[in-house]
């Protein structure tokens, strides 16, 4: 079996996608001890003025050592409104924002209990939008090594993106520069229905970013 293992992550980054869309099924690990500064509860998208974080908020804070099956959404804060606004505000604009902001609207009015619930429904999400056909599996059993996996994205997740990062469109970079290994979201709304094309032709040197 091909397959990859990774974290429940909140709308995966570029390189993230060019790694599970080539395999055949993703490991998505519901026992690994949730990890601070990582993608474990955020994305980054492109904005006016540079680079966005946008975090869930999590219950008890994030300095926690809870299995991620059990790391809590905190939704006094009413997150999903703030964090839809903001996509609205920064990618109204971009060019294919409109032909997926029905579906994607509705994610962020579900209610979820724990993150490993909010990160899996962004993830199905994109899944569907980029027509991808990989199975989904869950380890319920925290293993530190998968020998026979194609990758371990779990040891991936932190922001480091190099220089060689390939360009694409990107609303704001006349006065930001170019932000590399984005959530694709922000491919998505730039390049639509020609995404998987794009982290086809750019496969390889998008897997150097991880």
């Amino acid at each position: 079996m091909h397959f990859a293992v990774s974290s429940y992550i909140p709308f995966p980054c570029i390189s993230w996608w060019a790694a599970v869309s080539a395999i055949d099924t993703l490991m998505l690990d519901n026992a690994e001890h949730f990890e601070k500064m990582t993608y474990r509860n955020r994305y980054y998208l492109a904005g006016a003025n540079g680079l966005l974080t946008l975090s869930i908020p999590l219950r008890h804070g994030r300095d926690q050592r809870a299995a991620m099956r059990d790391i809590q959404v905190d939704n006094q804060t009413k997150w999903q409104v703030q964090q839809w606004r903001t996509i609205v505000s920064t990618y109204k604009r971009s060019p294919y924002f409109d032909h997926y902001e029905p579906s994607l609207a509705a994610l962020f009015t579900q209610h979820y209990d724990h993150l490993k619930d909010v990160n899996l429904a962004s993830i199905l999400w994109l899944k569907a939008q980029l027509k991808l056909d990989f199975n989904i599996t869950f380890a319920e059993k925290f293993e530190p090594q998968y020998p026979g996996a194609a990758c371990d994205l779990r040891k991936k997740l932190k922001r480091n993106a190099g220089t060689s990062f390939p360009n694409y469109y990107q609303l704001f970079a006349d006065r930001t520069g170019f932000l590399p290994d984005l959530s694709i979201l922000d491919l998505l709304f730039s390049e639509g229905p020609h995404t998987m094309d794009w982290i086809n032709k750019n496969r390889k040197a998008l897997l150097e970013n991880l």
